[in-house]
C-alpha cells in the first residue's frame, strides 16, 4: 500500500490530497508559487493526528504542519518526499468560559473567528494582526505571533494557558491547563510555543481572554525627528494610565506608499513629515478615556513633541487609520519585495536605518526601501523592493546588510515570524553557540528521527 492509500486508511478518502492536487494550492501569503509535497493529509481530530504521526514515525516520513500559511520565512515548505499535515478541518471552538475567561479551541481555528466568537460574551482575545482572517491559532502559537498590541498584552506566549500536542512518535501530551497560576513542575507548553512545528504538532489550546474594551481613541500623528518619536512613546504610555494598546510607526516612504494612488488609503495628515505614528488607547469609560487621551495629545502639541495630528472621531476613522497600517500588499507594486521582521533597541533604530539606507545603493543599485512596524515593542518591518531581474542576485546582499549589524546590540533577526528556511544562516546573529546547541539537544530528544518540519531553524 502506497503512502496516499495508507493515510486514507486513517483519515478517510476525502482527507488526503495526492501530489498533483497539492500542486494546485498556493504556497501562501505573498508567494507566487504553489505547494509541493508527496501528499496533504487533513485529520479531523487529535486522535487522527496521532495516528498519522505514528505512521510517519514508523516509516520515517517527514511532516510539515500547516495552519493559515501567513508566515513569511518559508517555514511551511515541504519537500517532494514529505507530507503536509493541514489542520484546516480542526476548526472547533470547543468552549468559551466567561467566568474563568478562557477559550478552548482546536488549532485550526482562524484568529478572527475566535475574536468574533468571544466578542459575543463581551470578552476579547487580544492577539491581532493583519492576517487575522487567515492565520490560525495553532500557527500563531507555533510561531509565537506578535502583532499590533504586544505593547499592552505581550506575544502569543502570554495568552496561552494550556496546550495539547502530538509528539513525533504519535504520543498525545494533553496539558490543557485553565489556570493563570500553575507552578507544578515544568511549564511544558513553552517548549512548543515558537518552535515552528519542529518539536510537536499543536492540536488544541486553552487561551486566556480579557474583558472587551468598550472605548477606542486613536490618532495619526506627524513628527519631525526620531528623537521625538521615542519621547512621544514614553509621553503617551505615561499619560494614558496603562491604556496604551498600540504604537505603530511609519517612516515617510511607507506612509506615502499607502496614501498615494493606486493605493486606496487617503492621507489623514500631510505627507511631508519624516515619521508618522498610529497611537491607540483602549478602555472602558468613554468620557474619561477620551478626556485622558485628548489631554495627552494636547500636552504633546504644547511641548513640541508632535507637529500634526488627526484624532479619530468615529469607529470609521479608527478603521481607516488601521487600514493604512495593514495595507502591506502595496509593496508588491512595481517590483519584488525582500521582507524582514527584526527587533532592536529603540535607541539604535535611527542609526540602524540611516546606515542601511546609505549602504543599499552601492550594494544593489536601484531599489525602494520601506520601514514601519510595532516600534512600541522594538519591532521593525524592513522591506527592500528590487526589480524582478535583480532579485536573485540582490537578495543575499540585502540580507547581509539587514542582519549583520544586529549582532552589535543583540538584536533579533526574527521579531515575529520565526526562522524557517530563510533565516537559518543568520540564527547565530541572535543566538549564541551554547543556545543553539541546547536547541539541537531538545530537537534530538523530542524528535529523534528528525521527521517534524525537517530542515527548519537549524
Amino acid at each position: 500500500m502506497n503512502l496516499t492509500e495508507s493515510l486514507r486508511q486513517i483519515v478517510g478518502a476525502n482527507g488526503v490530497l495526492d501530489a498533483a492536487d497539492v500542486a494546485t494550492r498556493s504556497a501562501g501569503y505573498l508567494r507566487p508559487d504553489n505547494l509541493k509535497a508527496a501528499a496533504l493529509v487533513r485529520p479531523a481530530n487529535t486522535d487522527e493526528v496521532a495516528q498519522v504521526m505514528r505512521w510517519c514515525f514508523a516509516n520515517k516520513v517527514g511532516v510539515v504542519t500547516h495552519g493559515g500559511l501567513s508566515g513569511l520565512v518559508h517555514g511551511s515548505d515541504a519537500g517532494p518526499d514529505e507530507i503536509i499535515l493541514s489542520l484546516e478541518r480542526m476548526r472547533g471552538i470547543e468552549d468559551i468560559d466567561p467566568v474563568q475567561r478562557t477559550a478552548t479551541v482546536q488549532a485550526g481555528v482562524v484568529l478572527q473567528a475566535l475574536q468574533e466568537a468571544v466578542d459575543q460574551h463581551d470578552l476579547a482575545f487580544p492577539l491581532d494582526l493583519g492576517a487575522r482572517g487567515s492565520a490560525t491559532l495553532g500557527g500563531n502559537a507555533a510561531s509565537n505571533a506578535g502583532g499590533n498590541r504586544v505593547i499592552r498584552y505581550g506575544m502569543t506566549r502570554e495568552m496561552v494557558l494550556g496546550i495539547e500536542v502530538v509528539m513525533a512518535d504519535g504520543t498525545i501530551v494533553s496539558s490543557l491547563n485553565h489556570l493563570i497560576k500553575n507552578n507544578a513542575g515544568y511549564d511544558l507548553k513553552h517548549l512548543f510555543i515558537g518552535s515552528e512545528g519542529t518539536l510537536g504538532v499543536i492540536t488544541r489550546l486553552v487561551l486566556r481572554l480579557r474583558e472587551r474594551p468598550t472605548t477606542t481613541n486613536m490618532a495619526f500623528v506627524g513628527l519631525d525627528s526620531f528623537a521625538a518619536v521615542a519621547r512621544f512613546l514614553k509621553h503617551m504610555d505615561s499619560g494614558l494610565g496603562g491604556t496604551l494598546s498600540a504604537f505603530e510607526v511609519m517612516w515617510q516612504s511607507f506612509y506615502r506608499l499607502v496614501t498615494t494612488a493606486p493605493a486606496r488609503g487617503q492621507p489623514p495628515i500631510a505627507q511631508d513629515y519624516p515619521y508618522y505614528v498610529l497611537v491607540e488607547s483602549q478602555g472602558a469609560d468613554r468620557q474619561l478615556d477620551a478626556a485622558r487621551f485628548n489631554s495627552a495629545m494636547e500636552s504633546a502639541f504644547e511641548s513640541g513633541l508632535i507637529v500634526d495630528a488627526a484624532i479619530s472621531q468615529s469607529d470609521a476613522d479608527c478603521h481607516a487609520f488601521w487600514s493604512l497600517r495593514d495595507d502591506v500588499e502595496q509593496v508588491m507594486r512595481g517590483g519584488l519585495p525582500v521582507v524582514f521582521d527584526i527587533s532592536l533597541p529603540i535607541s539604535e533604530m535611527e542609526n540602524y536605518v540611516d546606515n542601511l539606507r546609505a549602504a543599499l545603493p552601492g550594494a544593489i543599485g536601484e531599489h525602494r526601501l520601506w520601514i514601519f512596524g510595532h516600534l512600541g515593542d522594538g519591532n521593525l518591518h524592513v522591506i527592500v523592493q528590487v526589480r524582478p531581474q535583480d532579485y536573485m542576485a540582490s537578495r543575499p546582499k540585502i540580507e547581509a546588510l539587514v542582519y549583520s549589524p544586529l549582532a552589535a546590540f543583540r538584536g533579533s533577526v526574527s521579531a515575529e515570524h520565526g526562522i524557517g528556511l530563510e533565516k537559518k544562516p543568520y540564527l547565530k546573529v541572535s543566538r549564541s553557540e551554547a543556545e543553539i546547541a541546547l536547541m539541537r539537544t531538545l530537537k534530538a530528544a523530542l524528535d529523534p528521527r528528525g521527521i517534524l518540519n525537517p530542515g527548519k531553524i537549524f
